[in-house]
């Protein structure tokens, strides 16, 4: 489990959320119950994406911090293995 760090900015017309260390991860709700669960949807699609691309994720900073947001809080990443599985024959791989 990977443990990073989110913001979330009270605005007059909703709530601004974003992981401050896994970048591009941004959400906006009506409210912070559905912020909290929009983000974690993000921070899904997004590591998802970059495992996709064979990217490796963000490193948690859990001393990241903003000084406009209004709260802050861990968010989890739970990673799990795939349960599809491959063997390739030792000619394929040369």
């Amino acid at each position: 489990m990977l443990t990073y760090r989110a913001m979330f900015k009270f605005l007059d017309d909703g709530v601004h959320a974003e992981v401050l260390d896994f970048p591009g991860t941004i959400s906006c709700a009506g409210d912070l119950e559905e912020a909290r669960r929009m983000l974690r949807s993000a921070l899904v699609d997004m590591a998802d994406e970059c495992l996709l691309r064979g990217e490796p994720l963000p490193l948690p900073n859990p001393a990241v911090s903003d000084l406009e947001s209004d709260l802050e809080e861990p968010i989890h990443l739970l990673l799990t293995a795939a349960t599809h599985i491959a063997a390739v024959s030792q000619d394929a791989t040369t």
